[in-house]
């Protein structure tokens, strides 16, 4: 992997060097930023592979930085990070485009490991993209998937995902009627497996599942698998439920 820049916003300032310090030894360029404002000021002067971001920040907080980032033509990856453990505030960081989370406390090893699947994602995307993979759309029932615009059209209506809930959606739409662990979905989809964040792929399911579903609670694309884990379900399913 070549080396990445990456900008790590906290503002608690040991815990930011640390991290600086961690991914730097791992071979990344890293900056710091202690407030908001001024983070969000300096992503907009220079360019980022990944943003490690506070939720909690003097300034501007974490969830406006997040949503900015978002609003720009280019892509830089989030992991936010978070003192907060309430669903409410997870699943308004990953609506607003974060890529992942992780909640304090943590272990920076697992930070570090988290970053290096994101870049690899990031990195593996950009050469498919330039060796024209995965560009035919992927067409189940209602539903069109486009590769190559990551977008996603649902009986002619555009369906607004994040990066990781499209990156969800298209793993599941390409391997119809396989059953996946969750453990599995961490490491295919995340690029990680790791066993006590089974949670990050159920919050992600659910808010796709709103999405995607006529009826979340009776959902007929994403399919739980009672005791195993989840598929996507075979295109003659999806007709059936749709006639």
């Amino acid at each position: 992997m070549t080396e990445r820049s990456v900008l790590v916003v906290e503002d608690d300032e040991d815990l930011a060097q640390l991290v600086a310090l961690n991914l730097r030894d791992a071979g990344h360029r890293v900056a710091v930023e202690h407030n908001g404002r001024l983070a969000l000021d300096r992503t907009g002067t220079e360019a980022f592979d990944l943003v490690v971001l506070d939720l909690t920040l003097p300034g501007v907080d974490g969830l406006e930085i997040c949503r900015q980032l978002r609003s720009r033509t280019s892509y830089t990856a989030i992991l936010m990070l978070t003192a907060r453990t309430t669903e409410l505030d997870r699943v308004l960081g990953l609506e607003m485009g974060a890529d992942d989370y992780l909640t304090k406390p943590f272990s920076v090893r697992e930070l570090v490991a988290r970053v290096k699947a994101l870049l690899r994602r990031m990195e593996a995307f950009t050469e498919g993209a330039k060796q024209g993979k995965g560009q035919s759309p992927i067409r189940v029932g209602p539903m069109e998937i486009s590769p190559v615009e990551r977008s996603v059209r649902l009986a002619d209506r555009h369906i607004e995902l994040t990066a990781r809930e499209f990156d969800l959606l298209e793993f599941f739409a390409a391997h119809p009627g396989r059953v996946f662990t969750r453990a599995q979905l961490l490491d295919s989809v995340w690029g990680y497996a790791h066993e006590g964040y089974e949670h990050t792929v159920n919050t992600h399911i659910n808010r796709l599942r709103g999405k995607i579903e006529a009826d979340p609670s009776k959902p007929r694309f994403i399919v739980t698998v009672w005791g195993v884990g989840y598929r996507f379900a075979r295109p003659e399913e999806i007709e059936e439920s749709t006639s």
